[in-house]
């Protein structure tokens, strides 16, 4: 690990972050994940009064320490019936300053990760160097979001255009300054 590498990673990150805050919001890539219903406050009075504590549920489901027998008789009685995935909390916080250092930083160290990896490859060319970046995130999209849009039936392809639109940034950046 050297200065080159810290910055090209601290550099690298930014523009994924970037790339990130872009999709979430100007671009709007990731509109189908986050739905408008004029019911919402309704339906945030509903579950405020039903969910005691943050956290995601899924229902139906089964209690905990359930047997076999009754998580599949919870699991038959809701075949073809409504089912939800809740992310619920108690209250918004509308101060991202820590989710934004957060993500920023796991920025960062993906992309020192990326640095790593480049750095092992021996005669490294442009088209090489954006095929093993892309490869990193099609990676990482398919064991994550796309596994998870298969059980959940929901929308993954904004995360696919975010691992490949992130990865591509950040690696044309990487190759022209760790070739310097």
């Amino acid at each position: 690990m050297n200065t080159k590498m810290i910055i090209g990673a601290l550099v690298g990150g930014l523009l994924v972050f970037f790339w990130q805050f872009l999709s979430w919001s100007l671009v709007n890539v990731h509109s189908s994940e986050q739905k408008y219903t004029p019911h919402q406050d309704s339906i945030l009075q509903n579950l405020s009064a039903q969910l005691t504590e943050d956290g995601t549920y899924f229902l139906p489901m089964y209690p905990p320490g359930a047997s076999m027998e009754e998580q599949q008789k919870v699991m038959d009685a809701g075949a073809g019936k409504p089912w939800a995935q809740i992310s619920f909390h108690k209250a918004m916080n509308t101060n991202m300053s820590m989710n934004m250092i957060r993500g920023y930083l796991a920025d960062v160290v993906a992309v020192l990760l990326l640095c790593w990896l480049l750095a092992k490859i021996q005669d490294l060319t442009f088209m090489t160097a954006v095929i093993a970046s892309v490869t990193v995130g099609i990676i990482g999209y398919l064991t994550t979001s796309y596994t998870n849009s298969i059980w959940f039936e929901n929308n993954s392809i904004p995360v696919l255009i975010d691992a490949i639109v992130a990865w591509v940034l950040s690696v044309a950046w990487l190759v022209w300054w760790l070739r310097r």
